[in-house]
């Protein structure tokens, strides 16, 4: 398989990852102060979002399939493997943070007591899963713009 194709389907799939990460970021100051009521309200929109966890171990394969490919260019490797890490840093807060939070909430559809501290837990560990995805969409194009082009060298 091309180092190309690999690399086009890992910055592909990285930035897919980005952009929900990203919504979330951008609608944080919008929503952490809202009602109990609004704010439940506002999270039935992310209703079905977690079919996106297929892109993200998507994009975590090919962004490992990269490093491996581009292992004997030191730099793209480098940045391929940052890229793999940060993907893979962006799946611990996911599982150590936000999933405990939509256990606890029935994905957002009831609120327990003390859910404004879940709220802020939910809240901010999409911030900095965004932040990552963002580090990472650039090492992965990083790795692709330093590979040598035309190189199809294969694992």
């Amino acid at each position: 398989m091309p180092v190309r194709l690999v690399q086009f389907a890992a910055i592909v799939l990285t930035a897919v990852v980005l952009v929900p990460g990203g919504a979330h970021l951008f609608a944080l100051p919008n929503k952490i102060a809202l009602s109990q009521e609004a704010y439940l309200a506002v999270q039935g929109i992310y209703r079905g979002w977690s079919l996106l966890g297929t892109v993200i171990i998507a994009a975590l394969a090919a962004n490992a399939v990269n490093a491996v490919m581009v292992r004997r260019r030191r730099t793209a490797f480098v940045w391929a493997l940052a890229a793999t890490i940060l993907i893979a840093a962006n799946l611990a807060v996911f599982f150590a943070v936000t999933y405990p939070a939509n256990v606890a909430t029935a994905n957002w559809t009831q609120l327990p007591e003390g859910w404004e501290a879940l709220r802020l837990r939910w809240e901010y560990s999409h911030a900095i899963n965004a932040v990552i995805m963002f580090a990472a969409f650039c090492a992965v194009t990083a790795s692709a713009l330093t590979a040598k082009p035309g190189d199809r060298q294969t694992a």
